[in-house]
């Protein structure tokens, strides 16, 4: 394969996400849940930057901690990166910088974020020239989110989440994000949710092995309609993470006395997005979140997946 280098350095930024809907059925085989969720990409992001190396090597800033993003091959970017070369016959390497601004296990997917924005970054770095089914397919093999992450907008993603379909969405969505200083452990709220099932009796076929999202929520996106969608608006993760961290629900109560249409526990969590009528309801709901101690974020969706900026 001819390749050409367009630069010595690459700069992608892709979105965090929040899940609009999430269903999450029966555990199969493999360990993975069968998933029915509504993804929106929002402008939270993360940036990366990969400048030609001997070797692949990683360095992260935006994190207070930075032992909680580690720098080796248990990091998604960093396995993309390799993923790229190994897929192509790259003999190089790349240094990663990852400027985070997601929450780092906040339930908002900036790993998968990160690992979409290293593939792109890689790809035109190297000159690798892949097709965008191509790098979607090495997505899907990085994790349920990472796809999305390459595509953004709002799509409906089923079998482990990393099946999409892109779903119309109309307008914009205003949105306030509560951010926790502590993340919580994606695999850990998935086993919890189990054990949740298990103790409360739910029978072999409940949840179903195979799940489709309700017809309200698309309608609701399609009209852009924010009181509609606040109302069909549902997560299955969220008990998992209420029992895990009550204080939560605590949270979802003040945005909502505040004025927010709708609160809900963004993925495996503990972010809480809550839903707004408008821009100026949003930024209310912010100061009088932030007016109690909160870590308050103003954004809005759908916007575009990962995309060079220089």
């Amino acid at each position: 394969m001819t390749r050409e280098a367009f630069a010595e350095s690459v700069h992608v930024r892709a979105p965090g996400k929040i899940n609009v809907y999430l269903g999450v059925g029966g555990r199969h085989d493999d360990g993975y849940h069968a998933l029915a969720t509504v993804f929106q990409a929002v402008s939270l992001y993360e940036d990366v930057i990969a400048t030609d190396a001997p070797d692949f090597t990683l360095s992260v800033t935006g994190v207070d901690d930075p032992s909680t993003v580690p720098v080796d091959d248990r990091n998604l970017a960093m396995r993309a990166a390799k993923m790229l070369a190994s897929a192509t016959g790259y003999e190089g390497g790349v240094h990663l910088e990852l400027r985070k601004s997601v929450p780092v296990a906040g339930g908002m997917g900036g790993g998968s974020a990160d690992a979409a924005a290293a593939l792109v970054a890689c790809d035109a770095l190297w000159g690798t020239g892949l097709s965008p089914q191509r790098l979607h397919e090495l997505a899907a093999r990085l994790g349920a989110d990472v796809p999305f992450a390459l595509h953004g907008g709002t799509a409906v993603g089923t079998g482990r989440g990393d099946q999409l379909n892109p779903a119309l969405a109309r307008g914009r969505f205003d949105w306030v994000l509560v951010t926790s200083e502590a993340g919580l452990s994606t695999p850990e709220i998935y086993a919890r949710l189990d054990a949740h099932r298990t103790e409360i009796g739910a029978l072999a076929d409940d949840p179903p092995m195979s799940l489709d999202v309700p017809i309200p929520v698309l309608q609701a996106l399609r009209a852009g309609d924010p009181h509609s969608l606040a109302a069909s608006m549902f997560n299955d993760l969220e008990v998992s993470a209420l029992l895990e961290r009550p204080a939560l629900d605590d949270i979802i109560n003040e945005g909502l006395h505040a004025g927010a249409l709708s609160g809900i526990v963004s993925g495996s969590g503990p972010t809480i997005a809550f839903l707004c009528e408008t821009p100026d309801s949003a930024q209310y709901v912010q100061g009088e979140l932030q007016k109690n101690g909160r870590t308050a974020l103003h954004v809005h969706g759908p916007v575009p997946g990962a995309r060079i900026i220089s």
